[in-house]
């Protein structure tokens, strides 16, 4: 059956590849090297498995991500515009990135050839499970009727509520992927000190320290806590994810604790996806980012 309009992301959303493939959408991968020499694309070239243990494996070198490039998009783009499908494609934020500019500039080589074409181009504002979770909003919004242009105005108005509160193992893989910033002014280089993190608006803010594992953790599920309760949303109308790098058991019991935690304070959710934080993020988190992504879903029940 011919879909109304298509759905894109780059790379960054995170989704897992069956999932992917089961809601009809198309990612843009981004490339990751460990030589700078050698970018092999995600998800194609090298699995998210395999980048983490030769990030575990190969402590001390410190490997780089890159965005898709125009013809990655254009490639994505055409074939859309030739059989006249809109397409709502969904970047990471711009403050990370210069994948949207890239997709924007991909966007007007296609109008070209097809001057009819309709392509939307989004920052979400946010990166990882967290836009692979603004993405599902946006298959929700198609799979369940809504027009394209309604469908890009209501993701247009809930991306501001997406917020990402999240840890890393240290602070080297931050220093080194450039993302240390305001992130530097409260945890600097203390031994031991690990940030607790905040993404909003398309950044990353401080939002504390802690010198345990369990401390930062627990700190990121107070500020979601926090943050659902001064809503004045009900629980359900939230989308929550959790992402996690190299250790999947960590991942599946911080899960586990939240919908607990959830629970305990009124906010109880149904399910919360666990999804692996792909490569390149987790150039700049280290191997073992933990997390939490939550934003208003696009349709509420």
């Amino acid at each position: 059956m011919r879909e109304e309009y298509h759905i894109i992301s780059d790379g960054s959303c995170d989704l897992p590849t069956e999932l992917v493939k089961e809601k009809n959408i198309t990612v843009v991968p981004f490339y990751v090297s460990f030589d700078d020499e050698h970018f092999l694309k995600e998800g194609v070239d090298i699995g998210v498995r395999d980048f983490y243990q030769q990030m575990v494996d190969q402590k001390g070198v410190y490997p780089k991500s890159c965005m898709p490039g125009i013809q990655d998009y254009e490639e994505v783009f055409r074939p859309f515009a030739k059989e006249k499908i809109p397409v709502i494609c969904i970047c990471i934020t711009t403050k990370f990135s210069g994948s949207m500019q890239t997709a924007l500039n991909a966007r007007e080589m296609v109008l070209e050839d097809y001057p009819d074409a309709e392509i939307t181009v989004i920052d979400s504002m946010v990166d990882t499970v967290l836009q692979g979770q603004y993405v599902m909003e946006a298959v929700r919004l198609r799979d369940s009727g809504v027009s394209y242009k309604d469908a890009v105005a209501r993701l247009e108005e809930i991306k501001t509520t997406g917020r990402i509160f999240f840890t890393v193992g240290d602070m080297e893989y931050l220093k080194h992927g450039g993302r240390i910033g305001k992130v530097a002014a409260v945890a600097g280089s203390v031994l031991g000190i690990r940030p607790i993190i905040t993404l909003k608006q398309g950044e990353i803010f401080p939002s504390g320290i802690g010198r345990s594992r369990k401390k930062t953790t627990e700190k990121s599920l107070e500020l979601l806590v926090e943050y659902m309760k001064e809503s004045k949303l009900s629980a359900d109308c939230f989308s929550i994810s959790i992402g996690f790098g190299y250790d999947i058991q960590e991942g599946v019991d911080y899960r586990e604790h939240v919908m607990e935690t959830l629970q305990k304070n009124g906010l109880a959710v149904e399910e919360i996806p666990l999804y692996q934080i792909g490569a390149g993020i987790s150039v700049h988190t280290g191997p073992y980012p933990l997390g939490l992504g939550v934003i208003e879903k696009a349709i509420h029940d």
